[in-house]
Order: structure tokens, then C-alpha cells, then sequence
């Protein structure tokens, strides 16, 4: 059997300066150090500020390095294992989960928001939507952002006047969701990019690696709630479980 192209492909520049400067950020740096400069970096490793871009981009992609404004490349503290339980049955807010409410804003849904809830059941595309902002910190640090877009159909007890904005506001919608009775939920996780919000939101530069975790809520009558959770690519790694809650941990990272 022949040998194919890709086999015998020699090992792109970046991809091996990406594995030396590993090596370095182990034994020559501490965590949270500020690198040198990209021409320092370039001159010490003796390769084109291009090919040493893609490394470090790379590496942070991987979560080894952090570009944090007004202070440059950093390197980063081990990631945070997020455990996403596939068996989890309760509602946002239900217990501690480790959100905090932010805000809450009453709006007509927009075409990529009924593409998540559907249509059908007690939901219409002309009601409207009650988006509810959390976040999620361990440790001081910021670590998601999530959007949780709940028809007004979902809560129809909720008080028109009674805390219009605010967290108050967004726990009266979890308060409200809570009184249904949930028969199950499904949940999927894809890797994008940072908007402009999420970014400001995680201390993150806009267009930087995230994971998006789509979690729909189901009643009898339909999708009740759709959450849209960015976690920090740089900092997090989920993992997956049969266990029913969402915990946060801290892992000693492992040399490769």
C-alpha cells in the first residue's frame, strides 16, 4: 500500500516551534508571566514573527497562553474542568449552579433565537421573549457568559411592574420557569468565536476561542427555554458524565 501525500508532508514550521515553545512556557515561565514582546520571541527562536504568531495562537487555543488588554500574552493557570452532566434535570437557577443573575430584558425574538426555540406548542413567533444574562465565576474569575431567551408564554404569572430590570428581575423569570414541570432537556457543544458582549463579559478579546453549550428545556407542551452558555476556550474543559449536577474544579495541569 502506497504511502499517501499527507504522510510524508513535512511537519509545518509553527507546528514545530508551537511544541518548543511548550516546552519553554514549562520550564522558563510562571504561570501568569507576561511573554516577551513577538519580536523578542521571534529573534530568540530564530523564525519569522508570522510563523511565531501561529504558534502562539495555537497555544492559546489549547489554553497555554491568555491575551488579556492592556497586558499582552500571559501564561495561563490550568484550565477549569466544567463537568456538563447529561442527566441533569432541573431548571436554570434551581440550585446552585453557580450563575449569577444579571439582567433581564422583555423582546421580540429575533430570527436566530426562534430558530433555537421553534415553533409550535405554546410558543408564537410573535410573542415575545424574556432574555435572561448570568455568568459564572470560580475563583474571582469570570469563566461564561449565557443568554437564556424564555418565551413569555413559559411564565405568564410573571409581575409586569414588579422589578422591570436587573438581577431581580431576571430571578423573577427563574423564579416563574421553576413552576413548570420539566420533562427533560437535550444539550450540545460546539467550539466558536467570542462576540463583542461574551468577550467584554469574560475579559476576553472579541473573536478569541469559546465553547457554546445550547441547552433546550422541554415541558409537555414544548421547548419552554433555550440557554446559550460561552465558556472561556482558554480556561475551561468540559467534560461529560452521567452525574446530574454541574460542578467546577481545579486540576493540576499535565506536562505533555
Amino acid at each position: 500500500m502506497g504511502t499517501t501525500q499527507l504522510e510524508t508532508a513535512p511537519e509545518p514550521k509553527y507546528w514545530h516551534l508551537k511544541t518548543v515553545l511548550s516546552e519553554a512556557l514549562d520550564q522558563d515561565f510562571a504561570v501568569g508571566e507576561v511573554l516577551p514582546n513577538e519580536r523578542e520571541l521571534a529573534a530568540r527562536f530564530g523564525v519569522a514573527r508570522a510563523t511565531l504568531r501561529q504558534a502562539l495562537e495555537q497555544l492559546e487555543l489549547e489554553g497555554r497562553l491568555q491575551r488579556r488588554r492592556g497586558v499582552g500574552t500571559t501564561v495561563a493557570p490550568p484550565r477549569v474542568g466544567v463537568a456538563v452532566g447529561s442527566a441533569q434535570h432541573s431548571w436554570p437557577g434551581e440550585s446552585v449552579d453557580g450563575w449569577e443573575p444579571l439582567d433581564a430584558a422583555e423582546t421580540l425574538p429575533t430570527a436566530a433565537v426562534l430558530k433555537l426555540l421553534g415553533t409550535g406548542g405554546a410558543f408564537a413567533a410573535d410573542q415575545p421573549v424574556h432574555t435572561v444574562r448570568r455568568t459564572r465565576v470560580t475563583h474571582g474569575q469570570a469563566v461564561a457568559a449565557e443568554l437564556l431567551y424564555v418565551p413569555a408564554a413559559s411564565v405568564p404569572g410573571l409581575p409586569a411592574i414588579e422589578a422591570p430590570a436587573g438581577p431581580a428581575r431576571a430571578r423573577a423569570v427563574l423564579r416563574e420557569l421553576q413552576r413548570l414541570v420539566l420533562d427533560g432537556q437535550d444539550r450540545s457543544v460546539e467550539l466558536g468565536s467570542a462576540r463583542a458582549d461574551d468577550a467584554k463579559e469574560l475579559d476576553r478579546l472579541p473573536g478569541a476561542p469559546v465553547l457554546v453549550v445550547t441547552t433546550r428545556y422541554f415541558t409537555a407542551a414544548g421547548t419552554a427555554a433555550v440557554s446559550v452558555a460561552t465558556y472561556r476556550a482558554d480556561t475551561c474543559r468540559l467534560t461529560f458524565g452521567d452525574s446530574g449536577n454541574v460542578e467546577i474544579t481545579h486540576e493540576p495541569r499535565v506536562a505533555s
